[in-house]
């Protein structure tokens, strides 16, 4: 990303920003999100209204911002140890058995039931799109967002237990997301992908023993230094180089982030000798970075979406995308929770799986995976793919995080009503 291409972000992030402070007051993340979909939208109707040379320019510009590079070679890192670096270690050991759960066997179902439902649908449509193709649509759209969950839905006063579930999965399913993604496109181009139990063992063990040896290794200067700001570069080194480790061996950078974030939440309780206005500067630090790449994040996924306006039918696909989505959600969640044992907060399996159904939203880390799939697909199929995976990603976070409080509180009187 240019200078240039920086400063129009942020021009946007600030206007719009201030616009839906002052004015519509919605979620921020998902303000940001609809009103550059919007400005893309106009740009495209100016672009072919006026046939402006000029705005066909911008716009082919906003089409191609790289959010794969973006995230897997830029920010991701970051991000996760935002967001991980404040949960507590306590809290995650008492509903270990539901993330696990969540993250590894709901994402598993999740992708294998979207392709099998998006096969189905293709047959019909007489799409052309084979099995293989299909699945690894469904791994690029199981995984639920971490950004997303911990940005929209952390805003919404969830109950604890429920609100650490749906952040837990999304911090560890990105990991079986992308194992499930190299083991499908395997099969798209019929080479070995070492089949899913290895890819994951290898992504998953590997990322927790480079994320725990670093972190480990690192916090011994952190918590010796007196310095806030060294504090800060140590943490900026630790994930930095833990995520760089992993991209090197083929592990995941995703999970040994979220393990960094975890380690340093649970060191810094413990052993730290942080003086309170130290921790306070690296408690700020870490929000304002997070806040600042979930807003640039938000605005790119916003420009680019114009991509699927100029889809052949783009409205179709896009239906049939979400509705598999919202049924394979829903399929794999109530499977799932036959494995969970007690759910907390006092929560019912129906009640449990209507929430999270809705409160699945996908994001960056898709849109990220389906790009990634360029070089082993032809155009079209390609096409098809990103288009549905934007009206997933859009869908999600907009209409279901715009109408998540209802959800929940519908769901709550529901509830207080059986007890």
């Amino acid at each position: 990303m240019n200078i240039i291409l920086f400063a129009v972000i942020m021009a946007l992030v600030c206007l719009l920003g201030f616009f839906n402070e002052k004015v519509t007051k919605l979620n921020y993340e998902i303000s940001l999100m609809l009103f550059s979909v919007v400005i893309g939208g106009l740009m495209l109707i100016a672009a072919t209204v006026f046939r402006s040379s000029d705005v066909g320019t911008v716009l082919a510009q906003a089409q191609f911002i790289s959010i794969e590079n973006f995230l897997m070679e830029g920010v991701l890192c970051f991000m996760l140890f935002a967001s991980s670096c404040h949960m507590k270690l306590s809290d995650f050991k008492k509903h270990a058995r539901q993330v696990t759960v969540l993250s590894l066997v709901c994402t598993l179902l999740g992708a294998c039931f979207y392709g099998l439902l998006f096969f189905g649908a293709a047959k019909l449509l007489n799409l052309g799109l084979s099995l293989p193709v299909c699945l690894l649509f469904g791994s690029i759209v199981a995984p639920t967002d971490p950004i997303a969950a911990t940005g929209i839905l952390s805003k919404f006063g969830l109950p604890k237990g429920i609100s650490f579930l749906i952040e837990g999965e999304s911090l560890f399913n990105d990991g079986v997301g992308v194992a499930l993604f190299v083991c499908f496109s395997g099969m798209v181009t019929a080479s070995s992908s070492g089949g899913f139990i290895g890819v994951m063992l290898k992504e998953l063990l590997g990322a927790v023993l480079t994320g725990a040896a670093v972190t480990a290794l690192t916090f011994l200067l952190f918590r010796f230094t007196r310095s806030k700001n060294l504090g800060i570069f140590i943490s900026l080194l630790t994930v930095s180089l833990s995520y760089a480790i992993c991209e090197s061996f083929g592990f995941s950078g995703a999970i040994a982030s979220v393990v960094c974030g975890l380690m340093f939440s649970a060191l810094r309780s413990r052993f730290s000798k942080e003086e309170q206005e130290a921790a306070q500067t690296f408690d700020s630090f870490w929000e304002t970075l997070d806040s600042l790449f979930n807003s640039v994040l938000y605005v790119m996924l916003g420009l680019t979406f114009v991509r699927i306006l100029q889809m052949e039918h783009v409205l179709l696909l896009s239906v049939i995308a979400v509705a598999a989505n919202l049924i394979a959600r829903s399929g794999s969640l109530t499977l799932s929770s036959l494995f969970m044992g007690k759910l907390p907060d006092g929560y019912d399996r129906i009640s449990f799986i209507k929430l999270l159904t809705w409160g699945g939203l996908r994001g960056g880390l898709s849109v990220a995976l389906a790009m990634s799939a360029k070089e082993m697909l032809s155009a079209e199929v390609y096409y098809i793919i990103l288009g549905g995976t934007y009206a997933i990603v859009f869908f999600t976070t907009v209409i279901q995080g715009l109408t998540m409080k209802p959800v929940y509180n519908r769901i709550s009187r529901s509830l207080s009503g059986k007890r």
